[in-house]
């Protein structure tokens, strides 16, 4: 009994909440139903602060508070999580007010609606790579802005996420004995991210898919494919002479040197 009181108590309350907000809806003072939106807005009720900006965004168009609430507009979206919405919006008000004092936070906050979206690395990467593109833009657009510090720390999670899913990608051709499609991968991690600390594990790996490869060629095939390793190694000695696995890349070659003096 007591359980379908309260539901009643809550069916009303919804009701008459939707009841209101139709009335103010309806209302064709124009001032009366922004003030509502924006304290909504401010209230964090960003669902009904959409619709209320939505409507009267058509009668407040060429006034001097079309840019500030069309800003808002857009936010309620972002604020609410609808990235796609926002992208738009944020897009759209570039476009019509490109000279516009806020268009320096619009275009960082469209370039965040990318990166909002940005999946697990396991996922496709393309709203990652978006993201890169349009912070860079940003970048170079607004040098000196303050918020250049955050759109690079942005840009470098990004790489670290597109490292991580090219290194993904590279050790399961490993665990599949795929060695020559490791190898491969592998070294690409090794030169499109020259910076990273694990740089030099990378071209490690490398040599080392390219030995197993080697190693599971037919006889008249192994020749060629060991001076491949030969050949990785001596690119890894000219780039990471101090690197800590050089011993461990040292003891493959040594097994390479073998192998093919085996074969003279």
């Amino acid at each position: 009994m007591n359980r379908i009181i309260v539901a009643l108590f809550v069916i009303f309350g919804l009701s008459s909440c939707t009841s209101k907000f139709q009335k103010i809806l309806k209302n064709k003072d124009i001032d009366y139903k922004v003030k509502i939106a924006e304290q909504y807005f401010e209230a964090k009720k960003y669902r009904n602060a959409q619709e209320l900006f939505e409507n009267v965004m058509p009668f407040v168009k060429g006034t001097p508070r079309y840019e500030e609430l069309y800003v808002k507009f857009a936010n309620s979206y972002y604020y609410d999580k609808d990235y796609d919405n926002a992208e738009n919006l944020f897009k759209t008000f570039v476009e019509y007010f490109p000279n516009s004092p806020k268009t320096e936070e619009v275009e960082y906050l469209r370039a965040l609606t990318y990166y909002k979206r940005s999946p697990k690395a396991e996922l496709d990467q393309t709203t990652t790579n978006k993201t890169i593109l349009t912070m860079q833009v940003f970048i170079d657009a607004h040098p000196t802005s303050p918020r250049v510090k955050e759109a690079t720390e942005v840009i470098d999670a990004c790489r670290e996420k597109l490292e991580l899913k090219d290194y993904k990608t590279a050790t399961l051709y490993d665990n599949l004995s795929l060695y020559r499609a490791a190898a491969i991968s592998y070294g690409l991690l090794s030169d499109n991210y020259p910076d990273s600390k694990k740089s030099d594990q990378y071209k490690l790996l490398t040599v080392k898919a390219y030995y197993k490869f080697a190693m599971n060629s037919f006889e008249d095939k192994q020749k060629e494919r060991f001076e491949k390793v030969t050949t990785e190694y001596n690119d890894f000695v000219d780039r990471y002479s101090d690197s800590p696995l050089l011993p461990e890349a040292k003891k493959i070659k040594q097994q390479t040197d073998n192998f093919l003096n085996n074969k003279k």
